[in-house]
């Protein structure tokens, strides 16, 4: 692939050291196959391209979306080319670009149903831990629902949909296969599993949330084949480490891992709301 010889992680790993703001522009980046990192230094944004379109995964802020759609050009792609935005989590840090995407791309807008009234209004729903915290974003008009376990398919790409709630009420992970040179590895796209609040939310007071939450990291913790881990804040899983060779992209055990660590997280912010 032409665009992936062009474009190394190593260089995006560079550019971002010591950056990771998330309107940070960055390079793009080959990942593997048909993935493309086409983000910020501190937000994911990842591209999947077939003959038949492209979709793209999170949006970043909007001060970020004209650098995202640049990258998007600069690997040789057309942004009229993006038939899809999908999306983890309903944060203005990972969604305040996608209405200015869609006005560039004419994609449409695919999201479980939980997460539709956020991104329509900009606003957290009201159950969400950072609700008091997170400003407002400019909404986006959902174009199509999604279920637990559905396929978005667009040529040779077929993306599944994975209900994480947790992080946010409508957290999704996506999973798809993509392959160079006929060696195939599953993606993880992995929502963030991380127990962030506003000051005042406790989540001792909570249970219903917190098994939710811990719901999600058993699910994520127990995903086969989880090749290649990415998730929405590059630092989560070392993205930028993994791309650029210093450590190993391609790990069986990226998904447990991550679970692990979160459950770890979160029962030290269970135990810290003990004590207090």
């Amino acid at each position: 692939m032409k665009a992936a010889a062009q474009h190394d992680g190593s260089v995006l790993a560079q550019k971002c050291e010591g950056r990771d703001g998330w309107s940070d522009p960055a390079p793009p980046a080959h990942i593997y196959g048909n993935v493309f990192m086409v983000g910020t230094c501190g937000i994911t944004v990842l591209l999947i391209t077939s003959k038949q379109g492209h979709i793209l995964i999170d949006g970043a802020t909007q001060d970020a979306a004209a650098s995202i759609a640049e990258n998007i050009r600069n690997l040789g792609f057309k942004l009229s080319d993006v038939r899809y935005l999908l999306s983890s989590h309903e944060h203005l840090d990972h969604v305040g670009g996608l209405a200015e995407l869609k006005r560039l791309t004419g994609a449409q807008m695919i999201a479980r149903p939980q997460a539709v009234a956020s991104l329509e209004t900009g606003q957290s729903d009201h159950t969400d831990p950072q609700k008091d915290v997170l400003p407002p974003f400019i909404g986006i008009r959902v174009d199509r629902t999604i279920m637990d376990g559905e396929l978005v398919k667009l040529g040779r790409i077929h993306v599944k949909a994975l209900a994480t709630p947790g992080h946010s009420p409508g957290g999704t992970s996506w999973t798809w296969k993509s392959c160079e040179e006929g060696k195939c590895f599953q993606f993880v796209y992995a929502d963030s599993l991380s127990a962030v609040s506003a000051q005042m939310y406790k989540f001792t007071k909570n249970p219903e949330y917190v098994a939710t939450l811990r719901n999600t990291i058993q699910k994520i913790g127990s995903l086969t084949p989880c090749d290649i881990l990415v998730t929405p804040h590059p630092s989560q899983s070392q993205f930028f480490q993994r791309l650029s060779g210093k450590e190993t992209l391609v790990n069986p055990n990226g998904c447990r891992d991550y679970a692990i660590a979160a459950g770890n997280r979160l029962d030290t912010r269970l135990t810290k709301e003990v004590s207090q």
